[in-house]
């Protein structure tokens, strides 16, 4: 038996929180109509089942738990079709010291000790940047190895 368009987004909310965008686009995949989409995303909305907001901060917790940078989270939450303010806020309420955790992860990757080398440095750097950390928080993360000693 075919489930509902509501009965099939409660279900991918029930495994984990969605974007507005997310659902649609999974919605429409398993070729619910357009009209019956949208119906379903409002009244999930209207009973707070569904919230940019709270998927926005569930989505920053998780990704920087995960060693990833405000600019790549920031990134993956547009593409997720959350709107820039709740971006923003949801960036500024986990009051997360981006440095700190830009050197973290550099140690997680690539252990204790500063790069010796050119090569290494730009290896590490460039990995930091796929993370999507700032160039500050960057160059800040081989600093703060130093001072640590």
């Amino acid at each position: 038996m075919k489930k509902t368009a509501s009965e099939q987004a409660v279900s991918y909310l029930a495994r984990r929180e969605h974007s507005a965008l997310e659902l649609r686009r999974k919605l429409d995949k398993s070729g619910f109509d357009t009209a019956d989409i949208e119906l379903v995303l409002s009244q999930l909305q209207q009973a707070d089942l569904q919230s940019d907001e709270r998927f926005a901060e569930s989505y920053v917790r998780s990704r920087t738990g995960r060693g990833y940078g405000k600019t790549r989270i920031r990134m993956e939450l547009q593409e997720r079709g959350v709107a820039d303010e709740l971006i923003r806020d949801s960036l500024q309420q986990a009051e997360i010291d981006w440095f700190a955790l830009a050197a973290e992860v550099r140690r997680k990757r690539f252990g204790e000790q500063n790069p010796e080398d050119f090569k290494s440095r730009a290896k590490q750097q460039r990995f930091l940047q796929y993370r999507g950390f700032s160039h500050d928080e960057i160059t800040e993360s081989f600093n703060l190895t130093d001072n640590e000693k």
